[in-house]
């Protein structure tokens, strides 16, 4: 009789299928998306990485990962989860207006359309005349990286804040039909590839210095090209109907594509710092950059070819799920650190936006598997 891991090791042996399928067995991402679900949604943690309980960036991207679970799986406890949060939360909002806590209200317009509750509504509208009319900005327009911490970190941009901020502003628009609101979210995203993109690699930094005119420690981060590489799929498909397409936004990130594809690991995933495999790889953004690849194939922005990338870190990264849905080696809270070096000593431990970014991918790579043997039949 096969005990777990040969039964593990088994299913996984099916994810080596090359594209255009994503995972050859559909059971197997389900299964393993369900885990990490549960883990996300058992209880309350205390530790700053798991605690869902609060209004953030963290518990955001844990909230906009369940609900495209849900949406994406037809699973409407996973859609009453989120629908609870925002009840439960939503007053916290007011203490927290921050860029980088803006991602919570990402589920507002999804909400909205599932309930029709005003109060949903005018709330995303308020958010959004907020960030359009009173957010702090740098000289050159990019939003300004404000946190929830005791922290500041004037005239700099990241690239955190695509997912964050203009990921909402991009839903808010498809929404209400608000053409500003439109025009901003796509100007925030091409503003931030504009100044962290690396003429060399095609890759982003993680952030850049307005003053300074410089990408401060100037490392190529993993999670912060995940951040961008699943955002901007979505934030063009939003807005298709708002704004002229962007033929800007499509060629800066074919060319960041490009350039993540040549970095990525012979198992799969990126290593934290990506022109560094001397450093530790890391799932998070390992799982963001995937499902960034699958979302843009499926909206036109890259080729079908990119799927075998996203392939092969699904295949690297379902070993790092345990068997109570924790997701290893995911980074810890990092801010644009001091130097490239310093990215290597970030601790790694289990995080809502680690199980976010990989439910993501899971519910994408199930999707598109499913949908491939439906073309089949």
């Amino acid at each position: 009789m096969q005990n777990e891991s040969q039964a593990a090791d088994l299913r996984e042996a099916a994810c080596v299928a090359p594209e255009p399928a994503v995972c050859a067995d559909p059971e197997l991402l389900k299964e393993t998306a369900e885990r990490v679900y549960r883990y996300m949604t058992a209880g309350r943690y205390e530790e700053w990485g798991m605690d869902i309980e609060h209004w953030d960036w963290v518990p955001g991207v844990g909230l906009i990962a369940i609900m495209e679970y849900g949406t994406g799986r037809e699973n409407e406890s996973a859609i009453r989860y989120v629908e609870q949060w925002v009840e439960r939360n939503r007053v916290k909002a007011a203490s927290a207006r921050t860029v980088n806590a803006m991602a919570p209200f990402a589920v507002y317009p999804e909400l909205y359309r599932r309930t029709g509750r005003a109060e949903l509504l005018s709330e995303a509208g308020r958010i959004a005349a907020w960030m359009l009319d009173e957010a702090p900005r740098t000289r050159e327009g990019a939003f300004e990286h404000t946190v929830t911490e005791p922290a500041s970190f004037p005239e700099q941009a990241w690239a955190d804040t695509v997912f964050m901020a203009a990921l909402f502003l991009a839903r808010c628009a498809r929404l209400t039909g608000d053409r500003r609101v439109a025009e901003e979210a796509m100007r925030q995203t091409l503003l931030h590839l504009r100044l962290l993109q690396d003429e060399r690699t095609g890759a982003l930094f993680h952030g850049w210095d307005c003053g300074a005119a410089d990408h401060l420690s100037a490392a190529l981060w993993c999670r912060a090209n995940a951040w961008i590489a699943c955002a901007v799929p979505e934030i063009a498909a939003e807005l298709s109907e708002l704004v002229p397409e962007s033929v800007e936004l499509r060629e800066r990130y074919v060319r960041m594509a490009e350039g993540l594809r040549a970095l990525q690991a012979e198992d799969g995933l990126w290593h934290t710092v990506m022109d560094r495999p001397d450093f530790y790889k890391e799932s998070s953004g390992s799982a963001g950059i995937a499902c960034g690849f699958i979302k843009a194939v499926r909206g036109g922005l890259l080729p079908a070819e990119y799927l075998a990338s996203a392939a092969l870190a699904v295949k690297g990264l379902l070993p790092l799920v345990t068997s109570n849905g924790e997701v290893k080696g995911v980074s810890g809270g990092t801010p644009v650190m001091p130097s490239v070096d310093a990215y290597n000593r970030i601790p790694q431990y289990p995080t809502l936006y680690g199980q976010g970014l990989t439910l993501m991918l899971l519910t994408e790579a199930a999707a598109g598997v499913e949908a491939q043997h439906g073309e089949e039949r």
